[in-house]
């Protein structure tokens, strides 16, 4: 060992070694499990899983009506199906005799940017024209965000759905969103600018686009002041519920390998007509 090497081991003290990871979210020792500062014997029976996810993300509990909110959230976003391909990875995984933790991880791992991202996008952007409308009108700021995503082909995030005409997710998402600015238990500006935009993106349509399970779930969680990237993490949370049911319930269902549609039908096959390897002999050389 060399001599810088051991001076370096002989400055390293015990409280160098716990600090190396150091947290202020759980303090355990035995007999003792702590929690934000918590006693865990004091929140069983007291904290609802909503409220200790709050807890232990942001550090403090929530009040009631942030609780509520929260709450609602997580169990809208739940499922949707074995069409969402994150259900339907997992069920194709729970088939092939994956473990139940393997299983579920293929399905939170399908959630991704595409499928899964655009609450963390539309909170991001909820952000951005809030920050914007701080200098301009709101209607100014949200027209030109509209036209500057159509002129580039982009789909404002958390508005419209591939699947239902409204999502029915959305309404009593955002009645209880107008219930606790009413209670205030938030201010209400992320909710303003979502549903300008929404009235916006319908002018002049036969059909309006109105907010998906995203955009609610977006505004709930930028009203309630979590990161966007802690917005995609509590869907994922939410999801997950849904995911390990249909894993679960594809399991116990017996089928082996299971794939994306059923064995009498083939995908189609776009490439070249039937044809034959040409003579591939060596030629003999003299």
């Amino acid at each position: 060992m060399s001599t810088a090497r051991q001076h370096a081991l002989e400055r390293t003290s015990s409280r160098d070694v716990t600090d190396w990871w150091s947290t202020a979210v759980s303090d355990i020792e035995p007999g003792i499990i702590r929690l934000r500062g918590y006693p865990i014997e004091q929140m069983i029976g007291q904290v609802s899983f909503p409220e200790m996810i709050w807890l232990m993300v942001r550090g403090d509990l929530p009040s009631a009506g942030q609780a509520q909110l929260l709450e609602h959230a997580l169990v809208a976003a739940v499922d949707h199906g074995p069409q969402a391909p994150s259900i339907a990875a997992a069920r194709m995984a729970a088939t092939c005799g994956v473990e139940l933790h393997g299983v579920i991880s293929t399905g939170v791992g399908l959630l991704g940017d595409i499928h899964g991202g655009a609450g963390q996008q539309c909170m991001q952007l909820l952000e951005q024209i809030r920050t914007r409308s701080n200098a301009c009108d709101l209607e100014e700021v949200i027209a030109q965000t509209i036209a500057d995503h159509r002129a580039t082909g982009r789909y404002i995030p958390g508005f419209g759905h591939r699947f239902h005409p409204r999502d029915p997710r959305r309404d009593p998402l955002l009645s209880a969103v107008h219930t606790q600015v009413e209670a205030g238990s938030i201010d209400g500006h992320y909710l303003q600018i979502a549903e300008e935009l929404e009235r916006q993106l319908a002018a002049g349509r036969a059909r309006p686009v109105p907010m998906n399970i995203d955009g609610a779930t977006a505004v709930i969680y930028a009203e309630l002041g979590f990161a966007p990237e802690l917005g995609r993490g509590l869907f994922i949370l939410s999801r997950s519920v849904g995911i390990l049911a249909h894993s679960w319930e594809e399991r116990e269902g017996g089928r082996r390998i299971k794939g994306p549609i059923p064995p009498p039908l083939l995908p189609t096959y776009t490439g070249s007509p039937p044809r034959n390897v040409p003579d591939r002999t060596p030629v003999a050389h003299r």
